[in-house]
């Protein structure tokens, strides 16, 4: 390796540790929640440091919300090599979300908004999301498992839709964010598939539940321990 080399991998390396401690304090605290000071403090760097590296904010959000996207899409490619059909692959990608959605605070999603440029970025992602979950449907009537007397553009519009009022109502104050979330998908789902498909579904839940429940369980006992 070169010297520019050299310098350049600490600074990488440095780059890599802000944006994964932040990321993990904007879903946690909320992004107005947190400050720059206190994302430099808790990585024992100076606010100068960080300012070097990011020069605001929403450059550094922006990186964040880049770096999510990256580990999604290298989700999406292992779960498509071990994934018997398309409807697998939904439904994993969909278990992944709610496990993203439990894990962060609702107000993230609020603060969100008033960075255009991140905003912007989301929206982008989400457009070519529903292109290609579009497509994926499309494979999965040929495979038998979606139905073939949908219009998966008006489908995929109305649950976007339906997310975004998830994201600006109260309904959170009377449901969890999960059950209303997973309300939603499971709902959505069952409405586009075949009764091959719904099969698919159902297991998946069955299982799905069955591993929310262990989880809890684990908890408990982890919670009595401690105590």
């Amino acid at each position: 390796m070169g010297d520019s080399g050299k310098e350049a991998a600490p600074k990488i390396a440095l780059r890599d540790k802000i944006v994964k401690k932040a990321t993990e304090s904007f879903r946690t605290y909320g992004i107005k929640g947190i400050t720059m000071d206190e994302i430099a403090a808790s990585l024992g760097i100076s606010k100068r440091t960080l300012y070097e590296v990011f020069q605001d904010k929403e450059a550094l959000l922006q990186e964040c919300v880049l770096k999510d996207r990256k580990e999604m899409d290298e989700f999406l490619t292992e779960v498509l090599v071990h994934s018997n059909n398309v409807l697998e692959v939904i439904l994993m990608c969909y278990k992944r979300s709610i496990e993203l959605f439990h894990n962060t605070n609702k107000r993230f999603f609020e603060d969100i908004k008033k960075y255009p440029k991140v905003y912007q970025q989301m929206k982008n992602y989400r457009e070519n999301d529903s292109e290609s979950t579009i497509a994926f449907f499309k494979m999965g009537v040929e495979q038998g498992i979606i139905r073939d007397d949908v219009n998966f553009a008006i489908v995929n519009l109305l649950v976007r839709e339906q997310i975004d009022l998830l994201m600006n109502t109260d309904i959170c104050k009377k449901y969890s964010f999960l059950e209303v979330y997973e309300s939603i998908m499971f709902t959505y789902i069952r409405g586009i598939s075949t009764e091959k498909g719904a099969k698919v579904l159902d297991n998946f839940i069955i299982e799905y539940r069955q591993g929310r429940e262990a989880d809890r369980q684990a908890e408990s006992i982890g919670t009595t321990n401690k105590e």
